[in-house]
């Protein structure tokens, strides 16, 4: 297995700065598991348990300074979609980011490797 899966750029209820009111942050992370979960499945099959090599590429809308580590915090909707149409858990996901470059509208790029037996992760 090795797919892409270009999510929407994440709500800005989704980060873990934000103070939404609590329904409105709900809506969002609905929101984003789905888009997840739907894009996964059109384009792969459940995989079942096993470790998953997730690289996140973020793709801003515009060029700011970009915290990585609430950038991830803010896609873990999107994460439980993929684990959920994958029929996989989440803690198997080995996940290495980055910023690449500015995007109209912005985008994260997923992409999912499977590991074979003796590649790297234990």
């Amino acid at each position: 297995m090795d797919i892409t899966i270009n999510l929407p750029w994440p709500a800005k209820e989704l980060s873990p700065n934000a103070r939404p009111h609590y329904f409105a942050k709900a809506r969002k992370v609905k929101e984003y598991k789905e888009a997840g979960y739907y894009l996964t499945k059109a384009k792969t099959k459940p995989i079942g348990d096993g470790p998953v090599c997730v690289h996140v590429t973020f793709h801003p809308k515009v060029k700011r300074r970009r915290d990585i580590d609430n950038l991830i915090a803010s896609i873990k909707s999107g994460f439980d979609g993929i684990a959920a149409a994958l029929e996989c858990d989440d803690s198997n996901f080995a996940i290495t980011a980055g910023i690449g470059d500015v995007v109209e509208g912005g985008r994260v790029a997923v992409r999912l490797t499977r590991n074979q037996v003796g590649e790297g992760m234990q």
